[in-house]
């Protein structure tokens, strides 16, 4: 039982060891009033594996940390479009 559960352990270990965090600038030029983006900023966390997520309404945009191993832009943009706003990428970081 010992031996499963430290399998287990370094299985899961190893697994984060090769997340990556990304980062993702996405542009939501529908935002038009000062409640939009809590609304885009609760969309994106729910989305398994975001760590952070900035929205501003004064830039209409979304600045999004997460682990690629649970997520992509792509399902960013989904969330966000799903809430209302759809949105494009503008850029992408490797911390």
């Amino acid at each position: 039982m010992h031996k499963i559960a430290i399998a287990l352990l370094l299985t899961l270990a190893s697994s984060s060891a090769w997340a990556k965090p990304q980062t993702v600038t996405l542009s939501l030029p529908t935002m038009n009033c000062a409640m939009c983006p809590i609304t885009v900023k609760k969309a994106l966390n729910k989305v398994s594996g975001v760590t952070e997520a900035e929205v501003s309404y004064e830039h209409k945009q979304a600045v999004v940390t997460f682990e690629d191993t649970q997520t992509s832009a792509g399902k960013l943009m989904e969330a966000t479009t799903q809430a209302g706003y759809p949105s494009t990428l503008v850029e992408t970081e490797t911390p």
